[in-house]
């Protein structure tokens, strides 16, 4: 081992997980399965959207410079030559000086128009049209490619596509979309006092919460979360389990066994079968954080309160996902509140500290370290840097939410 509870930096500990990140593989899925997914390479328009020279109301097509000095009281008084129907080529229909046609919200321009007129601004007069409002070159019209040019980037690549997207993509022509492959990330429970969440516990013993929740969080996350279940602290056990999660999964998660006791296996067998980079990240609560790879696969040692896996996991193994998936931005949700309340701190650790956020006002949500009511009374976290003893109320804060 290089380190054993040598306590690192965030920064760096953050660094070294994204160090060893495998690079971001691509696959080609559907659009109707692709939101969600981050784009593996940037799409591009294959034509001109939307096409053609539009209206963007209901109204009338016109030439600008017929409508110069309309208004209620003198009104410009223009023939209407006949109505555009949507979905239709109007070839036939051109509206020359002194003459307009209808034309519905998206429908064609008909030639020699470059402007629309809203029914609200016009009256009908027999086959004429009293024009009571002036309009400028280009008014009411979406050019045919105003909103992308042939061969622009409608999506860059590292983009998490929402559900409008889709609809972007959908208008480019796309029937199928480059996105990263879900990494698929192996959790392995660990400790003699656990038990599975649908049995009762003895005394000494608890059921495994850790599992469920980085799980259902991962899942959220964009990745495949595949769960091993609970293996007892016995040597060869736990060697069998870890070889077998690095097999099948691109990363491995280790809830619990990442302390100094010497019943913990966690650091010695990773660097039995391959090397520890870090044991020991100055941030609370989560310090005893290891983070290694084996078989070149990182695997990392949370610890196994269910909050102090929940931080590290939102600090420090996001960071390597985000890299995995190619993502052009950390993917957790943030906002800024004012802190209601003074939260003291020790200089030289990171601390992570729950809050409830209501009305752009957080509220720490204070409780010892292996409490679980403060994860589900907290909204997320406030940061607070290793070299301050603490925010003041007052304070402007950025929350990590769950």
């Amino acid at each position: 081992m290089t380190r054993f509870l040598n306590v690192i930096a965030v920064s760096a500990a953050v660094e070294a997980a994204r160090k060893i990140a495998p690079p971001p593989q691509p696959e080609t899925v559907p659009l109707d399965l692709a939101s969600g997914r981050i784009l593996a390479a940037p799409v591009r328009s294959d034509t001109d959207i939307p096409g053609f020279d539009r209206s963007v109301v209901d109204g009338y097509a016109v030439r600008a410079a017929d409508t110069v000095g309309s208004s209620e009281a003198m009104p410009a008084m223009l023939r209407c030559v006949g109505r555009v129907a949507m979905g239709e080529v109007t070839v036939a229909l051109r509206a020359g000086p002194g003459e307009c046609a209808y034309v519905p919200t998206g429908g064609i321009l008909p030639d020699s128009t470059d402007a629309v007129v809203m029914v609200e601004n016009a009256e009908p007069a027999g086959d004429m049209i009293l024009v009571k409002k002036v309009v400028s070159f280009g008014e009411n019209v979406l050019r045919h490619d105003e909103d992308y040019r042939k061969g622009d980037v409608m999506l860059p690549a590292g983009r998490r596509l929402s559900p409008q997207d889709t609809g972007v993509l959908a208008a480019a022509g796309c029937g199928s979309v480059p996105v990263t492959r879900k990494p698929v990330v192996g959790i392995i429970s660990t400790g003699n006092e656990l038990v599975p969440f649908t049995k009762v516990p003895k005394k000494g013993q608890v059921r495994d919460a850790n599992a469920s929740m980085l799980a259902a969080y991962l899942q959220g996350y964009g990745c495949l979360p595949r769960q091993y279940g609970i293996v007892r602290d016995e040597k060869a056990a736990f060697e069998s389990a870890i070889v077998k999660a690095v097999a099948e999964c691109d990363v491995v998660l280790l809830s619990g066994g990442s302390s100094k006791d010497d019943r913990d296996m966690t650091a010695g067998t990773i660097a039995a079968k391959g090397e520890v980079l870090v044991h020991g990240i100055a941030i609370a609560p989560g310090k005893p954080t290891i983070i290694g790879r084996v078989f070149g696969k990182p695997v990392f040692g949370l610890p196994g309160h269910p909050a102090s896996a929940y931080i590290v996991l939102i600090a420090i193994v996001c960071p390597l996902l985000d890299r995995m998936i190619g993502a052009d931005r950390p993917q957790v949700r943030t906002v800024t509140a004012t802190l209601d309340l003074n939260v003291p701190s020790q200089r030289g650790r990171e601390d992570y500290v729950r809050v409830k956020v209501n009305d752009g006002i957080a509220t720490p949500v204070f409780g010892k370290s292996g409490l679980l009511n403060t994860l589900v009374a907290s909204d997320g976290v406030i940061r607070i840097p290793a070299g301050s003893e603490g925010l003041e109320k007052g304070s402007t804060v950025e929350v990590i939410l769950w």
